[in-house]
């Protein structure tokens, strides 16, 4: 392994290259200018080798899921990436190899979503890979996207499919085995590269339809939990309306068990929101714009709680509803 600023200068300086601000990764800290009239948008999440991602798992695409677990919240707020701040926790067991290949993860991600380098730490730990990512977004003033601002009789609304990150780990544990090959490695994909939706995000901030909003990242009934209390209101999922993937109703097909990883196992990091009844037609609309499912999935009411009902409006109960760090 090189030496930490040999390393630097090699692997990660090049990342930085597009930010004249982060001064090549040479000074302390960097220096950005938010553009006149924007708020500046900050998220910040944590991975842990054997908690976040597997040991094994490829290093490009754990750079690759590390900056889009971010990319993600930025997109629940509406904002544009700017930006990222990038600390490393080294295991013993990390050569030059695997930072090599991390780096050009990053790389690839930074291409397709616009956003550089700006600095960040390296460091050795005796313990467990440990990697912490800060991104940095900026939304027009006023209009970021909240969880708090959810109305009674506000429509519930979810892009893309639910289930798969959850399914997917599975099948990199070795469960689902059943599943034809093509089904599993959708579902692993699905798990180890999340797709951010920033444009979704950024258009249902700037064209104001949402009401609230998050990304679905411990669990569908638990990040709509999140709305319900911040929003002092109930929530109502219609479980037959949630969207699945076809390789998610191929293994709730072979268990319904499954329905409850489905509805509560995260890993999703798709856009959650709400939005009023009359912005129906315009959500449709932009979700044809982007090509991207939207699909209707229940309503916001009076009272507190998250309740998932069946075909017949009886209650689904949930044993567990979502992914807790605690």
């Amino acid at each position: 392994m090189l030496g930490e600023f040999d390393l630097i200068a090699r692997y990660f300086a090049p990342l930085a290259a597009g930010a004249p601000g982060a001064f090549g990764l040479a000074n302390d800290a960097a220096v950005i200018d938010p553009t006149p009239g924007h708020s500046v948008v900050v998220t910040t999440d944590a991975m842990v080798e054997g908690v976040h991602f597997l040991p094994g798992d490829p290093a490009d695409l754990v750079a690759r899921k590390l900056l889009r677990v971010n990319l993600s919240d930025l997109a629940a707020m509406g904002a544009r990436a700017r930006g990222y701040v990038l600390a490393m926790a080294l295991s013993p067991d990390i050569d030059e190899a695997w930072v090599a290949t991390f780096a050009r993860g990053l790389g690839v991600d930074q291409d397709e979503f616009g956003i550089v380098l700006l600095g960040g730490d390296t460091v050795k730990t005796p313990g467990p890979l440990t990697l912490t990512l800060t991104a940095l977004g900026e939304v027009p003033a006023g209009t970021a996207l909240t969880r708090s601002g959810a109305r009674a009789g506000d429509d519930i609304y979810v892009s893309g499919c639910i289930g798969d990150g959850a399914l997917g780990l599975k099948v990199l544990r070795g469960e689902l085995g059943s599943l034809p090959e093509g089904h599993r490695a959708s579902l692993a994909d699905r798990y180890r590269l999340p797709r951010p939706r920033l444009a979704l995000g950024q258009a249902l901030a700037a064209r104001r339809l949402a009401t609230a909003a998050l990304d679905v990242s411990d669990g569908l009934a638990a990040d709509l939990g999140h709305i319900a209390i911040e929003s002092d209101l109930a929530a109502e999922i219609e479980a037959p309306a949630v969207p699945l993937s076809a390789a998610a109703q191929a293994a709730l097909a072979v268990d319904p068990g499954l329905r409850e990883v489905i509805l509560g196992g995260g890993d999703d990091y798709e856009l959650l929101f709400t939005a009023p009844p009359g912005a129906a037609a315009a959500i449709a609309a932009l979700a044809d714009e982007l090509a991207l499912p939207v699909t209707w999935i229940g309503r916001m009411a009076p009272g507190a709680g998250v309740r998932v009902v069946d075909e017949a409006g009886v209650p689904i109960p949930l044993a567990k509803a979502g992914w807790s760090h605690f």
